[in-house]
């Protein structure tokens, strides 16, 4: 089972190539924002809540999120190829809990590839993409740069917690999509015949 981490900061191009790696790869597409998304629109009290949060670029609490993914996995893992996870995780913790989850499922991550976008080019993508999206966090430029920060603060330290498994690849978010894309194929494509490597600590128990 193929399981890829696909990062970067919000607008730099993850759904989109997150597209073209589904069909290639037979993969299920986890993305946390997706999953709240969906809980809003059913009107559930988990959805109010994360709406709040969304709305103002805030981060939903970790247990609810891994309890999401785990129904995922439970739900896909006999027909999927592998998964691909979009915007999750976001810190080193989260990184931690999906190891352990993911060797409760008796599989691991492959690799991890981020897309690198400068902020300007982020503002501008999230602000066009506000006028079709209907995303309040897509339409308030503070927000917006609420959630870079966040990222850049926050997110992006778990690029060294995957770099120190040997599974961290950094590409330039910015170019035409078949290119990008082309590139990551061919990291995936190193890692795909190689079975993850999964750290001591991913053997605890995951707690309900």
């Amino acid at each position: 089972m193929l399981n890829i981490v696909l990062f970067g900061p919000p607008g730099a191009g993850k759904g989109t190539q997150s597209q073209k790696l589904i069909a290639q790869y037979n993969l299920v597409h986890l993305s946390t924002g997706d999953l709240l998304r969906a809980q809003i629109a059913q009107g559930t009290d988990l959805g109010l809540q994360a709406k709040k949060l969304m709305d103002e670029g805030l981060l939903v609490p970790d247990e609810v999120v891994i309890g999401m993914i785990d129904h995922a996995l439970q739900a896909n893992k006999t027909t999927a190829g592998g998964f691909i996870f979009d915007g999750f995780p976001r810190t080193v913790p989260q990184a931690e809990r999906l190891d352990q989850l993911m060797a409760v499922h008796d599989s691991g991550i492959n690799c991890m590839i981020a897309l690198e976008v400068a902020e300007e080019e982020l503002v501008t993508r999230l602000l066009e993409r506000g006028k079709t999206s209907g995303r309040p966090d897509d339409q308030d430029e503070s927000k917006i740069r609420r959630r870079v920060t966040v990222y850049n603060t926050e997110t992006a330290q778990v690029a060294g917690y995957y770099a120190a498994q040997n599974k961290f690849h950094a590409l330039n978010g910015i170019g035409a999509i078949d290119s990008i894309f082309t590139q990551i194929c061919t990291i995936i494509d190193q890692h795909k015949t190689t079975a993850p490597e999964t750290p001591a600590e991913a053997t605890k128990e995951v707690k309900a």
